[in-house]
């Protein structure tokens, strides 16, 4: 766990590694205060193929992030991803278990018991030696057959069910990260999904209730998470990204792939509409060659033909969905491909949904650095392992933020009596 109530998100993508610092404050308030960027060559797909490359890639990150925060980073939050995480669907069933209170009563009263019992009944599911179980996310209760409940704890019930959401990973491709991770000499606390973290920082809880779908658009992967009733309901993974949108500008216009990446972040436009004129693109030549013009109209069907295919991979993922209800909070879109020029209106006109673009929440510290979709995920990973940590501390300590903020409560006429007793007599 971090000391001194430090609390890092390290995001480890195909193409780039972000490192976010959060500090909890003297009132107990988590504040950020570093961030770090390093270009990622040792992933593809969000499966570790150069651990050397990793490595670097992570120190480079993190000492980007310590030099703006001041603090040394020795343990962190890691995101993970990829076309090996997959999810599916599960329930359990348990009898309430009869309690003997102190008069001699029984009762059914549900505690915290039951409910570990019953998700450990949900997660008995046969999945393949090579995975691992990554999260159980409860979804729903069932409290003889009364559905719909998000607590169960204090109810009376005979039979308790849990609908939940299992997410599993390739062993070995945790295995691989977690051993860039400790050679890098940090600790890794836990892993976390990097949609989850995403859905963590851009998504509200109205957005949720309503049912949405987060399109976290990475540079090897596109990671969508579908939030159905206030929980995530299915998660998918689409196997192109914003690096294949690069490789096409790179392989149709002859240049190199750096100057395509670079081409792409300044100039990359997916809708017709927001393009002005038809203007060009000088490129610098290679080898002594003479400066190549691109023209814009062609830089912009280049990339909106891989943009809208990706788009329409995921649509026809969403429509196999068994979904209750439309996704009335529409769709999210985060990660550093959703940055592009256009991506919004091409997603609302392929989705016929509500589209916005994701930015991470306000969390105090650096102003403006980190409220960038491209940090999503590394700020989910702070918030996400912030809560985590906080349910592990004694209640004292976790309710000092609130205490120091809360007003001084005057005593009323009881209080005050007490305390004149104690004065007169005591």
């Amino acid at each position: 766990m971090a000391n001194d109530g430090l609390i890092v998100g390290l995001d480890i993508g195909t193409t780039k590694v972000c490192v976010v610092i959060g500090e909890r404050n003297d009132d107990g308030l988590l504040e950020i205060t570093g961030v770090g960027l390093a270009a990622s060559t040792g992933l593809r797909k969000g499966v570790v193929v150069n651990i050397e490359a990793t490595i670097r890639s992570i120190l480079t990150a993190v000492e980007a992030a310590e030099m703006m925060s001041g603090q040394e980073v020795h343990d962190c939050w890691i995101g993970i991803g990829g076309n090996h995480i997959d999810g599916i669907n599960s329930r359990g069933v348990v009898a309430v278990t009869e309690k003997k209170r102190e008069r001699g009563e029984r009762d059914r009263d549900i505690e915290q018991e039951d409910i570990d019992r019953v998700l450990e009944a949900a997660r008995a599911v046969v999945i393949p030696m090579d995975r691992n179980i990554l999260q159980v996310i409860p979804q729903s209760y069932i409290v003889d057959e009364q559905r719909g409940i998000r607590d169960p704890l204090g109810m009376i019930g005979v039979r308790l069910e849990a609908e939940v959401h299992i997410i599993t990973c390739s062993v070995t491709s945790a295995q691989n990260l977690m051993k860039c991770v400790n050679r890098a000499d940090f600790h890794v606390n836990d892993f976390i999904l990097q949609s989850l973290a995403a859905s963590r920082a851009v998504l509200t809880n109205e957005e949720k209730e309503m049912g949405v779908a987060l399109i976290d658009m990475g540079g090897g992967t596109t990671d969508v998470l579908v939030f159905v009733d206030g929980t995530p309901y299915s998660n998918i993974t689409v196997p192109v990204g914003g690096g294949m949108i690069t490789s096409d500008i790179s392989k149709v216009t002859n240049i190199s792939f750096e100057t395509a990446e670079r081409i792409k972040i300044e100039e990359g436009c997916c809708w017709e509409d927001l393009l002005d004129a038809d203007d060009e693109i000088v490129v610098p030549g290679v080898g002594g060659r003479p400066p190549l013009a691109i023209p814009k109209s062609q830089l912009l069907a280049i990339i909106q033909s891989r943009v809208e295919e990706i788009f329409l991979m995921v649509r026809d993922r969403l429509d196999k969905l068994a979904l209750s209800r439309p996704l009335g909070g529409g769709i999210v879109l985060t990660g550093g491909g959703s940055q592009l020029q256009g991506a919004v209106e091409l997603a609302a006109e392929i989705f016929r949904l509500p589209v916005r673009a994701g930015v991470p929440v306000a969390a105090g510290g650096i102003v403006d650095q980190y409220r960038d979709p491209t940090y999503a995920t590394a700020v989910g990973l702070v918030l996400e392992g912030d809560d985590r940590e906080r349910r592990m501390l004694p209640e004292q300590q976790r309710v000092v933020g609130e205490s120091r903020n809360r007003p001084e409560k005057k005593p009323g006429l009881l209080g005050k009596f007490i305390i004149w007793l104690k004065t007169e007599f005591f």
